[in-house]
């Protein structure tokens, strides 16, 4: 699932010539190295318009029950002006910056400090030191994956303390849910930044850097591939998987504290909402080193898409269902929450199923049965940036032989049950579906974009080999 995704960031044009089917140059596959005017123009779109568009949903629910139109209309009608929305917006405060701090601190010190342990108990759990992919400079790096043990961890405290140390009230995230965007937006612009600024004057790897050109996509799309600080703090991995995603259950759980708190019940939509998510997020978890094989970590460089987008876009609107459960409790009848349920179980399970099988093409190079069978597979073959030629299958079997991205398709439903969750009285709850069916074609169309350079004839082969991309017979 794309839990890590954030606002779709522009394509930019490549060097390498994908008409001809020829492969791409060594290095020319990853990220851009030139920037076109409608990539530039998104770009600039993106920093401008995507912090105010956090705020604009965290606002209306605030202030306006979580209704998308009703602001619009107040400024249309006069009934209300933009200082006095601003003037109704709570402030950083010191309380929600010495916890987003120790938020922060802690989720560095879990990271950094405390090697992972779970591996050497949990069955199929892999853990500990583990390689990420070639990058295209030929480097492969080591990363310290302990993003589950850091999960438990950080929970068992949380449920400590609300059933036995007391030392915060469990509605603490909401209750100070808008002096903390202030603060996640402060990491997030403090971050990118010193990304920036380390990427042109001391980077971790100097032939991973890119260099457009162009001062605004460089700081939206980052430089540097990996930026690191010492041996194990990678920033692309730190700040996709923590502070972000540990964070989303526990924001999901102050938010039932607080539907608890107000009405004297939790409703079984704001429990669905849980449930699935937090399965979503466990599995991200369970699998943090298959996840070093995925788009985020093979492709992307860190900059302002990531580390903004992992501080602040992350946490605060893909959680919009269990915040607008909190003032709009919805009860489903049984056949609803049900069919949400094994909506969302199904959506799952293509999802988890379809990584599987990549994920154990891989591992065994192909040696494995799926669905039963040998997989059909496409050589191809790349040249890096150090002029190393490498060779790679494509495998075109079980979900991967129905569409070329057919896990997408299981993370679009699993995105449509959080949504279904809330009924159908607003349409707030929806946008995390209808940004994610944005962002995955988008997505899907990048992937296969640097594929087709990367590869050159090779992808041709695959794609007539699966003609599909997500949904089978129509696209």
């Amino acid at each position: 699932m794309a839990a890590k995704s954030q606002p779709s960031a522009p394509k930019a044009k490549s060097l390498g010539s994908v008409g001809s089917g020829s492969a791409a140059a060594p290095g020319q596959w990853g990220r851009a190295w030139e920037v076109d005017w409608f990539s530039l123009a998104s770009v600039i779109f993106l920093l401008l318009f995507a912090p105010f568009i956090v705020y604009y949903f965290i606002m209306a629910c605030d202030q306006y029950s979580c209704s998308l139109t009703a602001p619009v209309v107040d400024l249309a009608t006069g009934q209300a002006r933009l200082s006095d929305i601003w003037a109704k917006t709570p402030p950083m405060t010191k309380t929600a910056a010495q916890l987003y701090a120790a938020w922060v601190t802690f989720q560095v010190l879990l990271y950094t400090l405390l090697p992972d342990f779970c591996h050497k108990f949990l069955p199929g759990y892999v853990g500990g030191v583990q390689e990420g992919a070639v990058t295209p400079a030929g480097v492969i790096n080591k990363y310290q994956v302990n993003g589950l043990q850091a999960w438990l961890i950080t929970h068992l405290l949380w449920f400590a303390n609300s059933h036995l140390l007391f030392w915060f009230s469990p509605t603490i995230i909401f209750d100070n849910w808008i002096p903390l965007m202030w603060c996640a937006n402060i990491l997030g612009y403090a971050v990118s930044t010193f990304v920036m600024v380390k990427g042109y004057l001391f980077p971790t790897d100097a032939r991973d850097c890119k260099f457009t050109g162009n001062f605004f996509y460089n700081y939206m799309m980052g430089v540097e591939f990996n930026p690191r600080i010492g041996k194990w703090f990678d920033f692309k991995l730190f700040f996709n998987g923590r502070p972000g995603i540990v964070a989303w259950t526990l924001i999901n759980l102050s938010f039932a504290a607080k539907q608890q708190q107000l009405y004297g019940h939790v409703t079984n939509s704001m429990v669905l909402v849980n449930v699935l998510q937090a399965i979503y997020v466990l599995d991200f978890f369970w699998n943090e080193t298959w996840y070093l094989k995925t788009f985020d970590i093979c492709h992307d460089h860190f900059g302002w898409y990531l580390g903004w987008g992992d501080c602040v876009w992350l946490p605060y609107l893909y959680t919009l269902q269990g915040l607008y459960l909190v003032s709009h409790p919805v009860h489903l009848s049984t056949p609803h929450a049900l069919g949400v349920l094994l909506l969302g179980l199904l959506g799952y399970y293509i999802f988890r199923v379809a990584n599987h099988q990549k994920d154990l093409f891989r591992r065994t190079d192909g040696r494995c049965l799926i669905w039963g069978r040998k997989p059909q597979v496409v050589e191809c073959s790349y040249m890096s940036a150090d002029g190393q030629k490498h060779h790679s299958k494509l495998l075109a079997s079980g979900f991967w032989g129905v569409t070329r991205h057919f896990n997408y398709t299981g993370d679009l439903l699993g995105s449509l049950a959080y949504c279904l969750a809330c009924g159908g009285g607003h349409l707030l709850p929806y946008f995390y579906v209808i940004y994610m069916s944005i962002l995955l074609v988008h997505r899907c169309l990048r992937d296969e974009h640097r594929c087709a350079n990367k590869y050159g004839r090779d992808w041709e082969r695959y794609t007539a080999a699966v003609p599909y991309r997500m949904l089978p017979g129509i696209f």
